[in-house]
């Protein structure tokens, strides 16, 4: 119950007891004198009453030759005839109650007026929570939660590892702190900034950072608050939004996940010729856009994942002015934001974030959260006295791998074929110079379906990968499945999760990186999302090539995959001796550590791209 119905109810109670108030002040002001029974059959005896008014109950009159100042009206409770003989029989002076009915009769139709009224409001409100339409008073309110300062408790030092971000953000600081003397050259403060990056990097928390560096009131709220069952609800609530921003300015107004709200319109009118309910709050954000002035100290923040999806008038100069990117972090990004999370867990001394950050490639903010989170909780279970390196590292391995399954159990024949297929994985990246390097390999069983798993750490961040270098990798990831034919001389069901990456970078190759000399340096396919995660395969677009350019590609991409397929068999057959060693150790200890690898593959034979492509054509001809 909200508090303007807790002050409804109050008024009306407080209108009842003014009414029973006001009625004892009537009664006393009257000058009626109370009778007993027994003294009004004596006056009545005696002559002394002028006249009465009979009621069901009682017996009302007027006394006569009343002296100056007493009461002349009277009122007494009538008694049972064959009661009052008896009692005057008897010489027993006796009388009735006179009851006030006037708070009974109110009740008589208040309270069921008010028992009606609480169960219409009950079932009407578990109507709109079942129904998604909130508060029935309220429906047209807005339901942004309002920050104060000491509510939002978040400034630019607890945000790290976007520094180029909160660098665009300090202007805006700046603006709202004074915006009388911020434009004192004719310059104004953007109407909206839309931040755009992946999910999980930091955008909701750089607009609490900016609400608490600036100390104004922070208006939050999700894009999918505004839509509702009801044409015009998201659109009122818009308003209301705007107008109380208005009121409190200066002040943060955040948009969450604009997609949901502000996606690109169809262009097509509903049932009727009218818009839809998202399309008319879309319509509604659009026009406040336009018609509130920044000058006030009103700044609208807004942040989305999905920016292609965004309609094109949202994004036009004058409304939303400025977009800032809030990627992914950078390796000396990671251990910033390692160090601000490593402040809220108790670590053990030699626990480096570089060393972390190093592990961690691809991570975002909250992933760096999450581990801290996870590699605290692994301490607490083992019971030691700090979280410690080794921690962090199974903790990345439960993030990436999944949980460790010790009791899933594999034949003898399962756990040769796993670690015989591990290690053409760590051997092929051991042997080609321009792979990560391998932090781990181990064939205990992790998550859904990996029966064992190889980690390679990269030794920094790469941003452009060459052709030569994606032929590489595709060599390291065919390692299992190469591994598996060269040994058993059979295939398994293993290396599916392989081929699908294998195939995806050599389809990447020929449609959208123009690495193939025969189609040239055309993109034939466009990824929909700008922000792919960590390991996510793009999703595509519509075809916009013929049958014959399909088969080209087809063509492409096998040739790519055959021809690091064969190399990657080449690397191995050079070093049948050290897999055979290594997987003997490897069934034995079930993990090998980087520096367990190196010493087992010291005299590993590097690949030498001539002798292999030498091979290659051997084996392709």
């Amino acid at each position: 119950m909200d508090k303007k119905t807790q002050l409804n109810i109050w008024y009306i109670i407080l209108a009842i007891f003014g009414v029973i108030f006001l009625q004892n002040l009537w009664i006393q002001s009257e000058k009626i004198e109370r009778l007993p029974y027994s003294v009004f059959e004596q006056k009545l005896k005696a002559g002394e009453i002028k006249n009465i008014y009979v009621k069901q109950n009682t017996i009302e009159g007027e006394l006569k030759n009343v002296p100056k100042g007493q009461p002349s009206h009277f009122v007494t409770v009538r008694v049972d005839p064959e009661l009052a003989a008896t009692l005057n029989k008897y010489k027993v002076e006796y009388s009735g109650v006179i009851q006030s009915t006037l708070l009974r009769d109110i009740l008589s139709w208040v309270l069921p007026v008010l028992l009606f009224f609480g169960i219409w409001i009950f079932v009407f409100r578990k109507f709109a929570e079942k129904q998604g339409l909130g508060g029935f008073m309220a429906v047209g309110k807005s339901k942004a939660k309002v920050y104060v300062e000491s509510d939002t408790q978040v400034t630019f030092d607890d945000v790290a590892g976007v520094d180029e971000a909160k660098e665009e953000l300090h202007e805006i600081v700046a603006f709202l702190k004074d915006p009388q003397s911020y434009g004192r050259l004719g310059a104004r403060i953007p109407k909206g900034v839309l931040l755009v990056g992946p999910p999980g990097t930091g955008k909701t928390l750089l607009a609490k950072a900016v609400a608490g560096e600036a100390s104004v009131p922070f208006f939050s709220i999700n894009g999918s608050e505004f839509v509702e069952m009801f044409v015009g609800v998201g659109a009122a609530r818009v308003r209301d939004l705007f107008e109380q921003a208005n009121a409190k300015a200066p002040a943060i107004i955040f948009i969450d996940e604009l997609d949901a709200l502000g996606r690109a319109r169809a262009g097509t009118a509903g049932i009727g010729g009218g818009h839809d309910e998202r399309e008319q709050t879309l319509n509604q954000l659009l026009a406040e856009l336009d018609g509130f002035d920044p000058s006030k100290g009103v700044v609208l923040l807004a942040a989305t994942n999905r920016p292609e999806i965004l309609d094109p008038a949202l994004l036009r100069a004058g409304r939303f002015d400025r977009q800032i990117l809030v990627d992914r972090p950078d390796k000396a990004g990671r251990e910033a934001i390692l160090k601000v999370h490593m402040k809220k867990v108790q670590l053990a001394p030699n626990t480096d974030a570089e060393a972390i950050a190093a592990l961690t490639t691809g991570f975002s903010g909250a992933d760096l959260a999450n581990l801290v989170n996870e590699a605290a909780l692994l301490a607490t279970r083992r019971k030691g006295v700090g979280v410690t390196l080794e921690d962090f590292t199974r903790a990345i391995e439960r993030i990436v791998a999944g949980l460790e399954k010790k009791n899933r159990l594999l034949n003898p024949m399962e756990r040769k074929v796993v670690a015989y297929h591990e290690l053409g994985h760590a051997l092929v990246a051991t042997a080609l110079p321009d792979v990560d390097v391998v932090h781990k390999v181990s064939i205990i069983p992790r998550g859904v379906g990996a029966l064992g798993y190889t980690i390679q750490r990269p030794t920094e961040d790469r941003y452009l990968m060459t052709r030569h270098e994606l032929i590489d990798k595709i060599c390291v990831l065919l390692g299992g499945r190469a591994s598996e034919k060269l040994v058993f001389g059979h295939l398994s069901t293993g290396a599916a999760d392989d081929l699908a990456k294998v195939t995806d970078i050599a389809r990447s190759m020929v449609t959208r990186y123009g690495m193939d000399e025969t189609l040239g340096y055309v993109v034939y396919d466009a990824p929909k999302s700008a922000f792919l995660g960590q390991g996510e395969a793009p999703t595509y677009l519509e075809r916009r090539f013929s049958e014959d350019t399909a088969r080209d590609i087809d063509e492409a991409v096998r040739k790519i995959v055959d021809e690091a397929f064969h190399r990657t068999i080449a690397i191995l057959e050079q070093n049948r001796a050290v897999l055979e060693r290594c997987a003997e150790v490897l069934l034995q200890k079930e993990t090998l550590l980087a520096d367990e690898l190196a010493k087992l593959t010291k005299d590993l034979i590097p690949a030498d791209s001539k002798s292999h492509t030498e091979a290659i054509r051997g084996a392709v001809g």
